[in-house]
């Protein structure tokens, strides 16, 4: 597929919005990209650029990286995005000393927030088989920027044997912009591997993600749940549209499904507060 045939695609599906990977987009040209923003606003779709696949900053060690990402910020704006995903570091690195990387990445990500509050768009940086919930929320912390958060996914979390669930109970509030991964065991692969955990449509895998979209609508997130395929387990053999037709519906249904709670506790709270209000007059 082409980037075009790509939003095309998406604007059939009719879903709110798209993650764009820098890697998979053919120029970063000023011109080229005032294009794709074209299609964007055509198409009326919200767009995360999304920076740093597959090694990022190498866990705080490559400042050529680094300045790319800075780069990037000027293609964000081009295109119309608020959010940025990075990478800090990867599965290449999980098995070195976590401590170092994590220190590194907090000078390096200290000084970006800084060009990041100058272009008015938010750093979402991504758990990418590397780091556990607690290790994300202490690099978070360390910066203390409301310009770096999270690009939460929830796979990546999974391959890591680090639960999800306890993760987003922990990074929610810091939650940017998402990868719905579902996942689930693929029979005949070493437990070492990446895609041990193979990807299934939303909804058929071991993640409980109406949980996990519960616990962003009550951190207030009000962003994409973007789905993202990267190793199709081969239950579903190659059909991976097929795959993310059936993981948008199922979004758009749990993303319905805790709006309409949302809006029933709303309704409750409005209700209870006139039924004090009415006893107190009384």
């Amino acid at each position: 597929m082409t980037l075009g045939d790509f939003l095309r695609r998406a604007h059939e599906l009719g879903v709110d919005g798209v993650s764009l990977e820098s890697c998979f987009i053919p120029s970063l040209a000023a011109g080229y990209l005032a294009q794709v923003r074209g299609l964007l606003d055509e198409y009326n779709l919200e767009r995360v650029f999304a920076w740093g696949h597959p090694n990022g900053l190498e866990g705080g060690a490559n400042q050529d990286a680094y300045r790319e990402m800075i780069r990037c910020f000027e293609s964000a704006r081009t295109i119309g995005a608020k959010v940025m995903r990075v990478v800090g570091s990867s599965l290449r690195f999980r098995n070195e000393p976590h401590g170092p990387q994590i220190e590194r990445l907090t000078k390096m990500f200290r000084e970006a927030v800084k060009v990041a509050e100058e272009y008015g768009i938010q750093m979402a940086i991504e758990n990418h088989i590397d780091f556990t919930a607690d290790e994300m929320l202490c690099l978070l912390k360390n910066v203390n920027s409301p310009w770096l958060g999270i690009n939460f996914d929830t796979g990546n979390f999974l391959r890591l044997l680090n639960d999800p669930i306890k993760g987003m109970a922990k990074l929610a509030p810091y939650v940017y912009a998402t990868h719905i991964k579902d996942l689930k065991v693929q029979k005949g692969v070493a437990a070492d591997e990446w895609y041990f955990f193979s990807c299934t449509p939303v909804g058929e895998g071991l993640v409980d993600n109406s949980r996990l979209v519960q616990l962003l609508a009550d951190a207030g997130y009000d962003g994409l749940l973007a789905v993202e395929i990267d190793f199709l387990h081969p239950d579903y053999g190659s059909n991976e549209d097929q795959a993310v037709v059936q993981s948008v519906a199922e979004l758009s249904r749990l993303a319905n499904s805790t709006n309409t709670r949302r809006l029933d506790r709303k309704v409750y709270e409005v209700r209870r507060t006139a039924e004090i209000v009415g006893h107190m007059e009384h």
